[in-house]
């Protein structure tokens, strides 16, 4: 079996390194914070989420998030989403997801709040 091993400074104290789920819940957290056309050649790379934070909150973009969101879990043969939610709260939007990290089988249901005010997304 294949350990992941990686840095993040990410809500962290003294302990930086981390491993697998950890891992890559962390490198889908840094995906989200990039605009999809932000990064420099390779304009398909990042969330369509923060072109689309100020529109109302429709069905049709309802939809393009939970669409955008599985595309992205796509890049990383790590993990899987097998459940997302998509509500608005009143400055931004919030995304749960049951993420499955397939090397160990394990679950976990993590939030994505992306924020209008501070133009932030945060997880917990």
């Amino acid at each position: 079996m294949t350990i992941y091993k990686g840095f993040s400074t990410y809500d962290r104290t003294k302990k930086f390194r981390i491993t697998d789920f950890e891992l890559a819940k962390q490198d889908l957290f840094n995906h989200f914070h990039i605009r999809k056309g932000e990064k420099l050649m390779n304009p398909n790379f990042g969330t369509i989420i923060w072109g689309i934070l100020f529109e109302p909150f429709t069905e049709e973009i309802k939809s393009a998030i939970v669409k955008d969101i599985k595309t992205i879990a796509a890049y990383d043969p790590r993990i899987s989403i097998d459940d997302v939610t998509v509500t608005q709260f009143e400055y931004g939007i919030q995304i749960s997801l049951e993420l499955a990290y397939i090397p160990t089988d394990q679950t976990q249901l993590i939030s994505f709040t992306f924020d209008q005010n501070s133009k932030s997304v945060s997880m917990s």
